[in-house]
């Protein structure tokens, strides 16, 4: 893709135009950190343009409160109070319809997981936003709690200008095959090999 230009033409009868502004399901897989941030990053992007975000995290702690949600909190309540940018929808664990791990059996977390995938398809189906970020969605998807088929007919069959980015490790192959953009995250050097912990600003 040198200086942004695509390798091939293909004919399949769409303009330059249409074909720019198609809308994409990206993932973002692969052992090494970098994927979520790469998300939230398109995220940004997405919010100058005045994009609709939608951001669905699947495992990290309610507890837990990430750089990125304080950000794009921020964001929301800057755009609520002068316009600019676009409306952020942050939704984890213990919030609302998400699921949590918590004290339960494997089929209660399953259930849960299901119900919150559900209330992203409705969501899709009511074209609620212009960008999605299912942040470590490949989880539930690997453990069976969702079923790939029924995320991938969703996907395929979405409405109007809605993008999709999933994030986590071992993405099934299905969804990487069904995927418009893919990328792989490889480990070649992390502090934590050599013994360093996580820290402040860098992992959170």
């Amino acid at each position: 893709m040198p200086k942004g230009q695509p390798s091939t033409i293909p004919d399949d009868g769409l303009t330059t135009r249409q074909r720019r502004n198609r809308p994409l399901v990206v993932v973002h897989t692969g052992e090494m950190k970098g994927k979520s941030t790469a998300a939230f990053g398109l995220a940004l992007r997405g919010w100058n343009q005045g994009w609709s975000i939608g951001v669905f995290q699947f495992v990290k702690s309610a507890k837990w409160r990430v750089g990125e949600e304080a950000a794009f909190r921020g964001l929301n309540q800057l755009h609520e109070q002068t316009g600019q940018g676009g409306p952020v929808e942050w939704h984890k664990m213990g919030e609302g319809w998400s699921w949590a791990r918590k004290k339960g059996t494997e089929q209660d977390h399953a259930a849960a997981a299901a119900e919150g995938w559900r209330e992203i398809a409705r969501r899709i189906e009511q074209q609620r936003h212009t960008l999605y970020v299912l942040d470590e969605f490949t989880y539930p998807l690997r453990w069976g709690w969702v079923d790939v088929e029924d995320v991938l007919s969703v996907l395929r069959d979405r409405p109007g200008y809605q993008h999709v980015v999933i994030t986590g490790r071992d993405a099934p192959q299905e969804l990487i095959d069904a995927a418009d953009l893919v990328m792989e995250t490889t480990k070649v050097k992390h502090p934590m090999d050599s013994g360093q912990k996580g820290q402040r600003g860098i992992e959170w």
